[in-house]
């Protein structure tokens, strides 16, 4: 793997690399596909190496870590539920073992289940995606809450959504539950962890162009959705990504505690 060594303690607070010094190294959750992997490569391309952390597709992984090798970056995948502590742990241990000690996290790993009013929807769909939203953001951001805290500074980014504030009602609400959760999760842990130097935010996208919309079952949903948008069209993951990575930068070094809401107006 190409790149410097990797990130010391002292990379995260400013979140980019400067000449000369060690690069910031980041794990991003659900990194293989859509707005986790433009995180990736975005983050590589301002000079984190990378954790990316996957549920499946192992190839997908591969590709955006090579991405970000082309970057100049170190990057490792890592298969990983982030509702299962034991794998949150590796997930981390693996990160930290191959890259260096972990400066940032970005929390991005979601479901949603099938599009629907919650009177139909299945139990064991309502558990998952409590279990990966919320409780796999809580195990990941008290692993990096643990790492962070020892060595005075950090950075999260949770990536929260639109749907925290509107409800989502016929669609998704035990979606739109789970991610008010998160919005209230980083207001707290920022409160917690900004006497560690530690910076807690969260970006909250709108409808963006992913193959979510399909697992939900309405693959141009975020289309229909543009209608009722004040700039009249979805948003595209690099438009998440550069979110996230200002959040992590210098450039954001006293913001925490923070809901970027990134919807085009809605």
């Amino acid at each position: 793997m190409a790149g410097p060594d990797a990130a010391g303690p002292g990379a995260a607070r400013l979140g980019t690399a400067r000449p000369g010094t060690a690069r910031p190294v980041t794990v991003v959750t659900g990194g293989s596909r859509g707005i986790g992997a433009a995180i990736c490569l975005r983050l590589a391309a301002d000079g984190h190496d990378v954790a990316v952390g996957y549920v499946r597709d192992a190839d997908a992984a591969e590709g955006v870590a090579r991405g970000v090798r082309e970057t100049g970056g170190r990057a490792v995948t890592v298969r990983v539920d982030t509702s299962v502590e034991a794998e949150v742990e590796r997930l981390f241990d693996l990160a930290e073992a191959e890259l260096g000690p972990v400066t940032g996290l970005v929390n991005n790993a979601g479901v949603s289940g099938p599009l629907g009013r919650l009177a139909d929807a299945d139990t064991e769909v309502l558990r998952r995606v409590v279990d990966v939203n919320l409780l796999g953001t809580l195990l990941c951001s008290r692993r990096a809450a643990r790492l962070m805290t020892a060595r005075g500074n950090g950075v999260i980014v949770n990536i929260s959504s639109g749907a925290a504030t509107l409800g989502s009602p016929g669609e998704f609400v035990h979606y739109a539950a789970t991610k008010a959760a998160v919005d209230t999760l980083t207001l707290g842990l920022s409160k917690e962890l900004g006497p560690d130097g530690i910076r807690v935010n969260a970006v909250a996208p709108g409808a963006v162009v992913t193959d979510m919309h399909a697992e939900m079952g309405e693959p141009d949903r975020a289309y229909r959705v543009a209608a009722g948008v004040p700039l009249r069209r979805p948003g595209q993951p690099e438009e998440i990504a550069a979110a996230v990575a200002w959040l992590m930068s210098p450039e954001a070094s006293y913001t925490t505690g923070t809901v970027l809401r990134v919807a085009g107006g809605r």
